[in-house]
């Protein structure tokens, strides 16, 4: 089964609070991206967003210019569904990350919570970096979660790879300078807790 196939099938059969990584709120993520693009106007890239509530709470927040991408038509179909009226203000993208062409310096902020442990192959990752990158306007924000050091080894059925912020940070290189790092400690729907890594750089 191919990526595309495996997480249609996921977020088919389950529902959006029945997986491991489901929070109600990101509230690390929207701290940080609040303090990295406080103005509503800027350009935000949510990588493997699917059924996340983030862009809601984007909008909510008063950002008008949010972008969702996900490798899953099924896990866009359902976060269109659940903001109503609202998803007509969110472009949606299907498409694998580590295979697309982006805009050159289409965005501002750059957000991931979970899709680059999934790379587990150093040319994805470099893939990835690369379109990050282009993708990214000098002097805008890369923010990254991952597995931390004590996280899971799977995922979803899938094997990942897990991060400290050094390890994490080394993958992107000095284009992407290091603003702060932190760990989080997950509570899952079903009561265990996993370690998350998180990476805010700027590119210089």
């Amino acid at each position: 089964m191919n990526a595309r196939a495996h997480w249609d099938e996921i977020y088919g059969t389950k529902a959006p609070d029945a997986v491991s990584w489901y929070r109600p709120h990101l509230d690390r993520s929207l701290a940080l991206i609040e303090r990295a693009s406080p103005g509503a106007a800027a350009a935000i890239v949510d990588v493997g967003g699917g059924e996340s509530t983030l862009a809601g709470d984007l909008l909510a927040r008063g950002y008008g210019n949010i972008t969702v991408l996900d490798i899953s038509q099924a896990a866009l179909s359902i976060a269109k569904e659940k903001l109503g009226s609202g998803a007509a203000r969110v472009h949606w993208i299907v498409g694998d990350v580590t295979r697309m062409f982006c805009r050159p310096r289409s965005y501002d902020l750059w957000h991931d919570r979970a899709v680059f442990h999934f790379l587990t192959v150093p040319e994805q990752r470099a893939a990835y970096v690369q379109t990050v990158g282009q993708a990214v306007r000098p002097g805008g924000h890369v923010i990254v979660s991952t597995f931390g050091p004590e996280g899971p080894t799977k995922c979803s059925g899938l094997d990942v790879v897990r991060y400290d912020s050094n390890s994490l940070h080394d993958q992107f290189g000095p284009l992407f300078r290091l603003v702060e790092s932190s760990e989080e400690l997950h509570r899952t729907p079903f009561g265990t807790t996993q370690q998350f890594t998180y990476c805010y750089c700027k590119i210089e």
